[in-house]
């Protein structure tokens, strides 16, 4: 195991995640954790786009993303593993799992439920769709 993806999106499950992440790269020596936050394409018609502009919608969404990702990303680098940062966009499980198989990634570590308050009764809606598109090993942290 050498490339762990550790998708988050803000909530304190993802942020168990990256920890256990970052305890597995203590125990397995060299690792690099690839942290991914995902989000969907933002969608402007109507009378919000007079205010605005999908240029605009879509830099709100790369603040929002950046700030979902910035306690994971402290969390990693004061750890010292070694660790990359992406923002994905487009259907969050299957841009996940492409990312995860573009990065060459051994296994994935997320958390069970995120930040989505529409989530799977037992499990998160994200997390069941990534455990059922990929190949790749899943370790979901409560």
């Amino acid at each position: 195991m050498r490339n762990i993806l550790v998708p988050v999106d803000g909530s304190e499950n993802s942020l168990r995640a990256a920890r256990h992440a970052v305890e597995l790269a203590r125990l397995v020596k060299p690792l690099t954790i690839h942290l991914a936050y995902a989000h969907e394409e933002p969608i402007v018609y109507g009378e919000i786009a007079v205010y605005a502009s999908r240029e605009k919608m879509a830099a709100l969404q790369r603040e929002h993303a950046e700030a979902m990702l910035a306690p994971a990303e402290r969390l990693v680098r004061e750890s010292g593993v070694p660790y990359t940062s992406k923002i994905l966009i487009g259907p969050i499980a299957q841009a996940l799992v492409a990312h995860a198989e573009a990065s060459g990634c051994d296994a994935i570590v997320m958390g069970t439920h995120g930040m989505s308050a529409l989530g799977g009764l037992l499990m998160g809606s994200v997390a069941t769709k990534v455990v059922h598109l990929t190949r790749l090993p899943v370790t979901l942290i409560k």
